[in-house]
């Protein structure tokens, strides 16, 4: 008989009893269990639970505490590319300068025998195809110090897209991408058919997604998708979860309260008895047997009283074990005061830049009234966090008035305003002297500060924290009537954008923000959108005049 040719194993990553801890041995994960096939997964979840940490397990970038990771596929992570040296192109940087070496050497007929046998005849016509799914206009020539931070992110995935893996990996693949990379990520993702494991907090791209993986602090649990359906069917498990907690503490409440009325109860029968006993009105064999009856009595009671006690404090435990214990992010801003007629920022004729030669932006006017609330928009590169740094004067305009009619704050997604140095608390009470230590610590508790955690170094913080910590010392007391956010939700996770999101709804000052979170803008209400493009070079001078 002739032999059955074997299928291949279809592609899947499991994870077994996955544990991870921190070098100091906080657990992270712990006894995780999951199972991946070519889909496209959005992993969720509170900073800290651990996505990034699962992503970095899977590449095998890091090695798990205990448990086991099995890959029967080939795998691609979002690496930024950056260059390495002076000059270096965008081949050189994706490590493809030799195979296109050998390509142009084929096509100058020098190649030798060997050049030919490695030659990779495909590798121009994917590498422009990748660099387009990842909406990237670029070649292999292009230097890589010419890329904006947006345009590196996309390099980045077009190399991993080039890999043509059966999984990719892709790690906040949006955070610095304008509005064109987001949709060219969007557009590539909802064509893609093989494994995707996306951990974001990009509620747009997250609506892209076949099913949600929620990590918490009670494990993994897997949601069909999208993301809107995970949202609506964790709100029914929650609502439900609650419920069955609520029932359980009334429950014991009952318990105990008619423990309790029944020892009120034998506590009155046994004061009239000891009363009748004394009187000598009743036959001494008649006292004993009540005596031992209401002993036996008393002892069922004391029983049945503690078994149902220990099944409704069991009942209670399991119920509120199905609850993830958070400690939620209360945004709550004082009035600033400003006035709807009152003129806020003013920007005329303003020509700003790094370089005088090379202004990013030209003749830019702007006038702010009131408690407005204005989008700066634009690709990668056309100078919208420059304008935010001319505006509070780090960045001196070229040419061009700027004028700042009230206190302002810039929150950028750096947190640059804070001291890496000093702690927390610190930093805080450099920003605000005007807060007491009470006051502080109160202040730095409502965004998950509390206690020891407001002494930690700004150094030491996760993106998330610092991202917190920043939004923490901007807006504690009276927050300045001007908020100029430069992507400030880049790191929350979504929990904490929303409450960013309610916090700033209800802030009645300025507000001029840079976000290509569409859904966070829409939160925010915003009331007119002021788009920036990327500049074109100037036309030489005419000969004898100045330019």
């Amino acid at each position: 008989m002739p032999s059955r040719k074997l299928r291949p194993m279809p592609a899947s990553i499991t994870v077994s009893h996955l544990a991870w801890s921190t070098p100091d041995g906080r657990p992270v994960l712990s006894g995780l269990d999951l199972s991946f096939i070519p889909e496209r997964i959005g992993i969720v979840g509170r900073n800290g639970t651990g996505k990034t940490t699962l992503l970095r397990l899977i590449a095998g970038e890091i090695l798990p505490r205990s448990g086991k990771i099995t890959r029967n596929a080939t795998l691609a992570t979002l690496r930024q590319i950056a260059a390495r040296n002076p000059g270096e192109t965008l081949g050189e940087a994706l490590d493809l300068a030799e195979p296109l070496a050998i390509l142009r050497r084929a096509d100058a007929g020098t190649a030798s025998d060997e050049d030919l046998a490695k030659a990779d005849w495909t590798l121009e016509a994917r590498l422009e195809a990748a660099l387009a799914s990842a909406g990237l206009e670029a070649t292999a020539n292009t230097p890589v110090a010419t890329l904006s931070g947006g345009q590196q992110t996309r390099a980045g995935l077009a190399a991993a897209i080039l890999a043509d893996p059966d999984f990719l990996l892709l790690d906040e693949p949006t955070n610095n991408l304008d509005a064109a990379g987001r949709a060219a990520l969007h557009a590539f993702l909802a064509t893609w058919r093989k494994g995707a494991l996306v951990v974001s907090h990009d509620r747009a791209l997250l609506e892209t997604m076949d099913a949600i993986v929620e990590l918490s602090t009670l494990g993994a649990t897997r949601y069909g998708g999208p993301y809107s359906h995970y949202r609506e069917v964790k709100a029914r498990e929650l609502a439900a979860a609650e419920h069955q907690r609520d029932h359980a503490e009334q429950a014991l409440d009952n318990v105990r309260d008619a423990a309790q009325l029944s020892r009120e109860r034998k506590a009155r029968r046994d004061g009239a008895g000891t009363r009748r006993a004394a009187k000598g009105d009743m036959p001494r064999i008649l006292i004993g047997a009540r005596k031992q009856r209401a002993e036996n009595t008393s002892g069922h009671n004391a029983r049945l009283a503690n078994r149902l006690q220990t099944e409704a404090e069991a009942e209670l435990t399991q119920a509120r074990a199905r609850l993830e214990v958070i400690e939620p992010l209360k945004v709550e801003l004082a009035p600033t005061g400003l006035t709807p007629s009152r003129t806020v920022l003013e920007l005329v004729d303003l020509t700003a830049g790094h370089a005088p030669s090379g202004p990013i932006i030209r003749n830019f006017d702007l006038t702010l009234i009131g408690p407005e609330r204005i989008a700066i928009t634009g690709p990668n590169g056309a100078g919208k966090s420059t304008l935010l740094h001319t505006i509070t004067g780090t960045l001196k305009p070229i040419s061009g008035i700027v004028r700042a009619h009230v206190p302002l704050a810039l929150l950028d997604q750096h947190a640059s305003l804070l001291d890496p140095t000093r702690t927390i608390a610190e930093n805080l009470r450099k920003l605000k002297p005007e807060l007491d230590e009470n006051a502080a610590r109160a202040a730095l508790a409502r965004f998950r500060f509390r206690g020891v955690a407001a002494d930690q170094p700004v150094g030491t913080l996760s993106g998330g924290q610092l991202i917190r910590a920043a939004l923490a010392c901007v807006l504690a007391g009276t927050p300045p009537p001007l908020l100029l956010l430069d992507e400030p939700t880049n790191h929350l996770d979504i929990e904490a954008i929303e409450a960013i999101e309610a916090g700033l709804s209800a802030y009645d000052g300025a507000l001029l923000v840079i976000s290509h979170d569409s859904a966070f803008l829409e939160a925010l209400g915003v009331t007119r959108t002021v788009k920036l493009t990327t500049p074109r070079p100037r036309p030489p001078a005419p000969a004898g005049r100045e330019s």
